[in-house]
């Protein structure tokens, strides 16, 4: 063994697959993975600076592990991801306790960086060009962090909308695919080790494969990854409804492991606002696309996120949002306050809207959001549904799960009675009989058998 590692991984579930990806890197390499940050040698802290308070929990997150190297084992601090790619130049003039900083197209150098920081090496910068093509083959190698039975799978890296208020271009390079060998070979060897459930991610999940093969493929993609023995569920996040294509809802509606379920971001339902904030879409253009999902699948969970406060956005620019979330009645809805980042060209506009504005209005969409949701809630009272358990509650014989409708870590849950012992990872089929606002409950009919 060459040495312990200590991992923290930080933002969104791209940089955990990042962070998993990582970590089989370094145990291919002979480092061990251990939880407890005062016994390691080497600590990672894969870091995200998306917003405001994502890099403020980084830097808090850095300087509190600094303090392992005071009063623990740890040799070396490494700063891998969002952080250190943005703020390289800077970075161990602000930030000395760090030795070694890893970019966001660098993270296959992660067992070198820890290998020479233990050798005495110090203060060294490991990037690389972002726009380079992605590795296809250090997902095969990936320790996973969530529960044993899901797992996320990135099938692109990068992002080529340059939206006005975004520095992801500018961290994460060009929008760049995997190849589908790559990823349905590592689809195989998750469903090997036990994952159920794919939750597919990107930048922009729907256009996968334009870059590589001429056009949007991830109609194709979805296909081929239905087709790998043990996989139960597929989940879509991050489709943009301006390239959401109809292949796309088509093999959604006719391959019954793709769940009825789609996170597509849309920021926005004012066409001004959209304009200012470089999207490619418009208010009508988000009414087709959501009318085209429920039309085809009438059972659909629509999940989106919007951004309030963006600079200029008037009073009558505020209520057209307002009115056009009570009318397209999204299943999951989460709100942003805009954050203002140095570098887009969002942070130089005119008419930057006072912060308290800017929560005043975010509690108001959700006020309406929570309501919509409690009655969306009421009417699954009686359905039998398909729940993937996650857990019991300590000390009580209830279990806890997800529908098809419920993404892992961000929508609601499912609280089941059952007669007999259930396990996580399991489904089960149950029959709901109490909602919440966000959450429902249920009663165990029967366990369905183990898929072969």
């Amino acid at each position: 063994m060459k040495g312990t590692v200590a991992f923290t991984s930080l933002g969104c579930d791209k940089n955990r697959v990042d962070s998993e990806v990582m970590l089989g890197i370094l145990a291919q390499n002979g480092f061990q993975a251990i939880a407890d940050e005062a016994q390691a040698d080497i600590i990672v802290v894969n870091t995200c600076c998306f917003i405001k308070d994502a890099l403020e929990e980084s830097i808090e997150t850095i300087l509190e592990m600094a303090e392992y190297k005071k009063t623990g084992k740890c040799k070396g601090l490494i700063v891998a991801g969002c952080l250190g790619q943005r703020y390289e130049k800077e970075f161990f003039q602000e930030l000395p306790e760090v030795d070694a900083i890893i970019g966001t197209a660098a993270y296959e150098s992660v067992a070198e960086v820890a290998a020479d920081i233990l050798a005495g090496k110090m203060g060294e910068k490991y990037l690389e060009d972002i726009n380079r093509p992605m590795e296809n083959a250090n997902g095969k190698l990936r320790v996973l962090s969530t529960a044993p039975y899901f797992a996320y799978l990135k099938i692109s890296e990068g992002c080529d909308n340059h939206c006005t208020y975004c520095v992801i271009p500018k961290l994460r390079g060009k929008h760049r695919s995997r190849t589908m060998e790559s990823l349905v070979e590592e689809a195989e060897v998750l469903a090997q080790n036990g994952v159920k459930e794919l939750v597919i991610v990107a930048q922009d999940t729907s256009i996968y494969g334009r870059d590589l093969y001429g056009e949007p493929k991830l109609h194709v993609l979805l296909e081929k990854l239905s087709k790998v023995d043990g996989i139960e569920w597929i989940r879509l996040l991050y489709c943009y409804p301006e390239t959401l294509t109809q292949e796309t809802i088509d093999v959604m509606l006719k391959n019954e492991k793709i769940c009825h379920y789609i996170d597509m971001p849309i920021q926005h339902g004012n066409d001004a606002v959209l304009k200012r904030m470089g999207r490619k879409s418009n208010q009508a253009l988000i009414k087709e696309k959501v009318t085209a999902l429920r039309r085809a699948m009438p059972d659909i969970a629509i999940r989106t996120t919007l951004i309030v406060g963006f600079p200029g956005e008037t009073e009558e620019e505020f209520q057209d949002l307002v009115q056009f979330v009570e009318e397209m009645r999204f299943d999951r809805l989460g709100v942003f306050s805009y954050s203002r980042e140095d570098g887009t060209p969002a942070a130089n506009m005119e008419n930057q809207v006072d912060d308290q504005l800017k929560e005043i209005r975010r509690d108001t969409i959700m006020d309406i959001q929570k309501n919509i949701a409690a009655s969306l809630c009421e009417k699954e009272v009686g359905k039998v549904v398909q729940v993937l358990v996650e857990g019991k509650l300590p000390g009580e014989n209830i279990y806890c799960g997800r529908t098809r409708r419920d993404a892992p870590d961000i929508d609601g849950l499912v609280f089941l009675n059952a007669e007999e012992e259930i396990y996580s990872g399991d489904f089960v089929t149950a029959r709901i009989r109490e909602a919440g606002d966000y959450d429902l409950m249920g009663d165990v009919i029967y366990a369905d058998e183990p898929a072969e």
